[in-house]
């Protein structure tokens, strides 16, 4: 795959805008290494493999453990993550195909009960965000590991 064009060199606004949002983010309650796991759950489900090469890359750099870095992709399988991170997987995951079914309530009700409502916006937003990256790379044919 070859690169088709760098974005930030036609439309350098497009970065300053992302940076905006990902300035914000790193000001949020939630902890910055269960951002990194919602990057690459919906790094994997948008198939951006970009992405996940660079979040995999932080997530460990914040001390993510491979075990569950690799489990991620089966999260609902496995024992390896809490009730709360569970939630905010799922949560995560149906922002991310919304167009398929949207959130439903049983979903957003347990992530509102867990997470109560601040946390709970601050996972919508790092998800949505991330679905925009992965847009921007996968548009772009952005190639893991040639930054």
């Amino acid at each position: 795959m070859k690169l088709r064009m760098d974005i930030n060199a036609a439309e350098p606004g497009i970065y300053k805008a992302m940076a905006v949002a990902d300035t914000q983010l790193k000001q949020f309650e939630l902890d910055a290494k269960l951002q990194e796991l919602i990057r690459i759950r919906v790094s994997q489900i948008n198939g951006c493999g970009y992405c996940i090469d660079y979040h995999t890359q932080d997530a460990i750099t914040l001390g993510e453990t491979p075990q569950r870095l690799f489990a991620l992709a089966a999260w609902w399988e496995t024992p390896f993550f809490t009730e709360e991170e569970q939630a905010i997987l799922k949560l995560a995951e149906e922002v991310t195909r919304i167009s398929e079914h949207g959130v439903s309530d049983q979903t957003y009700e347990n992530a509102l009960k867990l997470l109560g409502k601040q946390k709970l916006a601050q996972v919508i937003f790092v998800t949505v965000t991330i679905n925009s990256w992965n847009r921007i790379a996968i548009s772009m044919h952005m190639v893991a590991g040639q930054d």
